[in-house]
């Protein structure tokens, strides 16, 4: 199997012994030894679409660069990877196609597996997990029950995007800007439907607050996330209906400015419209409402969108000034957010004075920059102020004014202090088949039952047709959905809802741990060893969802005595994405503006069709844009080391790549570069002498500074921030200095060769490797030691001493390092530079910066 030395470097055939060989050594496989610091090193697992493409492949490097590195740093490392394998674009594929989601899934798998073991990442296959296995979701079912037993589960009444044509409920993602559904084409409906939600909403504080024990993640991320959560402070308050004993209760921000309310917008869903509609009004409320259910939520609450509104008819009372306020329904209130209901403040809401100028109601100032200023306003005053007609209140700052008119409210009861996140409860129900199916039995008699642990788990039936219409496939196959009861025996029905595969993925790294575990989802000990994930790297487009749900099951199950810590991922890497040279015709819109590249010439780049002149542009590269680079053909053409150093190199991890394969090919040069240096050196002869330290030479002094501060720069980049673009560089410096260096007989030189090596192993592992081999070692050297420097080789023993005449640099000579102010002024004074333009003149001063420069000062 050896290469002899002068072989040239052919990357395929040494990437395919290597994999072979670690394979055979079982080097991927995890260290459980208890003795060794752990490191728990987690990509986002990826959806099994059949294909990698450029963004997988930056990911899983960077992952992949980390683990190797620890390993060697002496951790022992969990590396795994699985596959996020639910979901309705799975679902579709199989009906377009005619085959079972689970056959079309699988092959899926199967052939990505084969894409990434290509890559020869250092991944431990023995821990791959699916989530549409039964051996796993048998335990996103039990987790489901800890939730439901817990209180955390529940079902019900709620809106929902509901498709009339194919009788099933879209996420607001499936809802195009037109209102229709992105499958069937029809106009998409609101409609009540009982579904399944977990109740997120009790952990908002702590979600919250534990951000601030995330101090390894993006600011980015945490900023995200908490805007999310949406946290406020403000007051409850309520407003009487007038002719009825209900009330109308608001949330409000902004209680200072509750004397300038001229009317109050419930959500047109909201049960209190039918109650307050008069007579007069009913028909036009009732084809308004009508209207607004054929409308997405996202259409009703976009920015741009015309707010639209019909009076009710009815009037509410505002407590503080027993006024009467019409009552009035809009699109823009949504039930399901804060109390469905708002109070109508058009002097100090933007919003607010847009509807009531379209509507012409009326406008009460009640907040003004200063006491005496003019109340005919132009637009809101949004800004804090002086409180103005509101009765006892008048002249108190507005800041002030929130807090005591809450306390008053709280004193008269007709509100309160009220803490509101703008968090909602998760709506996890999905009616489609390819998802885990919810464990619950529905009986007339005991009503909601849990599925028996020793059911579980409740499996997919496989005979199944699936059209995409319809409703539920499940609830459609009879002879699955009707059971018997298994508190009662009597008949009952299955929940046909299977869960938002956001589920799969909230729990998926605490089963890495322990991932074989048939008796239990994981055992304690294991998992409590092993988590939090040392170091989780993926998209920024997760920053809320998948990130917030995680965390929420973490917390969770850590309530539930499964788990003894508080967050999954101690640090989070969110890299960046990888962008191609795109072509666009700026005087097209949407998808027809970008050209594939594969039909523009390059020389002369105009549109195929209309001969317009094209723009280049760096954008993420995606199929429609046609811009994209297929992994493949990297390989095929430069080797998968290549690939990795360039996707390192181009760019810190978190930034944005742009592909250019003129990069590429000069990272081809350097490893080739580096080939000849280490290959050239083993045909000549590996030194095997030790080195006498106090009797090295000049050139083997400088030779030892140049690998001590290699070591030193590369641990440090790839230690905390991960810049392995800079550690490249470095490593680019050492290779130059021991193609500089001229002692290649030396011990010291064999030292900068190995050193070498070992340290592109993280990075380029598959050419590492061979020429560990070539030197002569046995094994592998990825389980070498990660070198450690020297701090007396940086010592240098001489210095370059910069000589400036009046502020002006006129050389430089050399110096013994270890000299003092007084000896580098001396050295300077009797040096051929300094003669020369101070002869014959006075020297005023001598600055002295210790081992930089002297700057002589001339009178």
């Amino acid at each position: 199997m050896e290469s002899t030395p002068k072989a040239s470097y052919t990357p395929a055939a040494i990437e395919e012994k290597w994999q072979q060989t670690w394979l055979e050594l079982g080097l991927d496989k995890t260290n459980q030894d208890p003795t060794k610091p752990k490191f728990y090193a987690l990509s986002m697992f990826p959806y099994p679409s059949g294909s990698l493409h450029m963004g997988h492949v930056r990911n899983y490097t960077i992952t992949d660069v980390i683990a190797r590195l620890k390993k060697m740093q002496g951790y022992r490392v969990l590396h795994p990877m699985g596959w996020d394998a639910f979901g309705l674009p799975a679902e579709n594929a199989a009906i377009d196609r005619g085959v079972p989601p689970a056959q079309w899934t699988y092959k899926n798998i199967d052939q990505m597996k084969q894409q990434l073991k290509r890559l020869g990442l250092s991944l431990d296959w023995d821990a791959e997990l699916a989530t549409c296995s039964p051996d796993y979701y048998k335990w996103t079912q039990w987790i489901f029950l800890q939730f439901l037993e817990a209180g955390l589960a529940y079902q019900k009444e709620a809106a929902v995007n509901w498709d009339p044509i194919d009788q099933t409920v879209l996420a607001n993602e499936q809802v195009d800007s037109e209102g229709r559904s992105w499958r069937s084409g029809a106009i998409v409906e609101r409609k009540l439907l009982r579904q399944w939600f977990l109740k997120i909403t009790d952990y908002a504080e702590e979600l919250l607050n534990d951000l601030d024990k995330l101090p390894g993640w993006p600011e980015r991320v945490k900023v995200m996330q908490a805007n999310w959560i949406g946290k406020s402070t403000g007051a409850y308050l309520e407003f009487p209906i007038v002719g009825l004993d209900e009330k109308i209760a608001v949330y409000t921000t902004r209680p200072d400015t509750v004397y300038g309310v001229s009317y109050v917008v419930l959500a047109p869903e909201h049960p209190l419209t039918q109650l307050v509609t008069t007579s007069d009004q009913k028909t036009a409320v009732e084809a308004f409402i009508k209207e607004v259910s054929n409308q997405s939520e996202l259409e009703r609450t976009a920015e741009d969108k015309p707010k639209r509104g019909i009076p009710t008819g009815g009037k509410a009372i505002n407590p503080f000034t027993g006024e009467e306020v019409p009552i009035w329904i809009a699109d823009y209130v949504l039930y399901e957010y804060g109390t469905g209901a708002v109070m109508g403040v058009p002097a100090h809401d933007v919003r607010d004075f847009k509807f009531a100028k379209e509507q012409n109601l009326p406008i009460k100032v009640v907040i003004v920059p200063e006491i005496g200023a003019d109340e005919n306003l132009k637009s809101a005053y949004t800004e804090p102020g002086i409180l103005v007609n509101s009765g006892e209140f008048n002249g108190i700052n507005s800041i002030d004014a929130k807090k005591a008119i809450t306390e008053y409210a709280e004193k008269q009861n007709i509100g309160k202090l009220r803490v509101q996140y703008r968090l909602r409860d998760w709506l996890i129900s999905r009616q489609r088949y390819w998802g885990a199916p919810i464990p619950v039995i529905h009986c007339p008699e005991c009503g909601i039952v849990p599925v028996p642990e020793k059911d579980l788990p409740v499996q997919l039936p496989e005979e199944i047709e699936l059209s995409g219409r319809g409703g539920s496939p499940l609830a459609q196959l009879e002879s699955w959905v009707n059971v018997p009861c298994p508190s009662c025996g009597n008949p009952a029905k299955r929940e046909t809802d299977t869960m938002d595969t956001f589920i799969d993925s909230s729990w998926y790294f605490l089963r890495f741990t322990d991932a074989t575990n048939a008796e239990k989802i994981f055992d304690g000990g294991r998992v409590n060893d092993w988590m939090p994930v040392d170091q989780y790297v993926g998209g920024i487009e997760h920053a809320i969802l998948h990130l917030l749900y995680s965390r929420f099951f973490t917390k969770v199950l850590r309530d539930r005595g499964l788990l003894n810590f508080d967050e999954p991922f101690q640090k989070l890497l969110t890299q960046g994405m990888v962008q191609g040279l795109t072509y666009m015709n700026p005087k097209k819109s949407g998808k027809d503006k970008w050209i594939p590249s594969n039909l523009v010439d390059a020389n002369n780049p105009v549109d195929p069709q209309t001969g317009e002149p094209l723009e280049r542009v760096y954008a993420t590269m995606s199929k429609s844009k046609g811009n994209g680079v297929a992994p493949e053909y990297v390989i095929n053409k430069y080797g998968i080391d290549t690939a990795r150093m360039f996707i390192l190199f181009k760019a810190p991890p978190e930034k944005d790549l742009e592909w250019d394969e003129a990069d590429v090919e000069g990272q081809f040069r350097f490893l080739n570069r580096v080939w000849r240096l280490v290959t050239d050196y083993a045909a000549a002869g590996v030194c095997k002498k030790q080195a006498d330290l106090d009797q090295l030479s000049k050139e083997e002094k400088d030779l030892r500074r140049a690998i001590h501060l290699a070591i030193q720069a590369i641990t440090e980049d790839v230690e905390e921030e991960y810049q392995f673009n800079t550690a490249i560089s470095e490593l680019m410096k050492l290779s130059n200095a021991l193609t500089d260096a001229k002692c290649n007989n030396s011990p010291i030189y064999a030292e900068g060769i190995l050193t070498l090596v070992i340290m592109l192993a993280p990075f380029a592992p598959h050419i590492a490797d061979e020429l560990w081999h070539l030197l002569g070692n046995k094994g592998t050297v990825h389980t070498q030691v990660w070198p450690s420097f020297d701090p007396a080789a940086l010592i240098a023993d001489e210095i370059t001493l910069v000589i400036q005449i009046m502020g002006k640099t006129r050389g430089a000579i050399q110096v013994p390092s270890q000299l003092d102010k007084v000896e580098m002024e001396k050295y300077a004074r009797e040096s051929e530079v300094a003669k020369r333009y101070i002869e014959g003149k006075e020297i005023k001063k001598a600055i002295v910066v210790p081992g930089k420069l002297v700057n002589f000062v001339l009178g």
